[in-house]
């Protein structure tokens, strides 16, 4: 559908996690990331949730408690969001720090014409993915991937309707 006026959107400010250890987390994400302490909220006698920035970047990453969390949501081995990396190359710099901090990794994995891409999972087992590549096809395109058993197969045209 064509809308008449698009949003003023220029990219993602936050993401925003549940985590089960404030202090633990927030050491882990801003050791990987180079990000500091911008903000942090406190209710019921304790800090409770922080706002991580790189300002160089310009995007924060939020913390909070789960118990303090709507639903306290649990999001193990979910893949909550993709950071780019400029060069498939560029990749080994990721998996040097992760290293080098003993933060657990998965293998760079080869995702033909997407690029490749890598896993890591956070002290919650919340999936960080990176990615060096394009995100999807030109403007106008479209590819869904099914999965089953063997590799997944791509189709071209929508099968959700809305």
């Amino acid at each position: 559908m064509l809308r008449s006026m698009r949003l003023p959107i220029v990219g993602v400010r936050q993401i925003k996690l549940p985590v089960s250890d404030l202090a633990r987390s927030a050491r882990w994400y801003s050791d990987l990331f180079d990000l500091e302490l911008a903000a942090e909220f406190y209710e019921e006698s304790a800090v409770r949730g922080v706002v991580l920035a790189d300002h160089d970047a310009g995007f924060v990453i939020g913390l909070r408690e789960r118990e303090y969390c709507a639903s306290q949501p649990v999001l193990d081995g979910f893949d909550v969001c993709a950071f780019a990396v400029s060069t498939p190359e560029q990749m080994t710099t990721v998996t040097a720090r992760c290293d080098e901090l003993g933060v657990v990794h998965g293998e760079i994995e080869d995702r033909g014409e997407f690029g490749v891409a890598m896993d890591v999972p956070d002290p919650d087992g919340t999936v960080l993915r990176f990615v060096a590549g394009p995100h999807t096809g030109p403007a106008g395109s479209f590819f869904g991937l099914a999965f089953g058993a063997g590799p997944p197969e791509f189709y071209d045209q929508p099968r959700l309707s809305f």
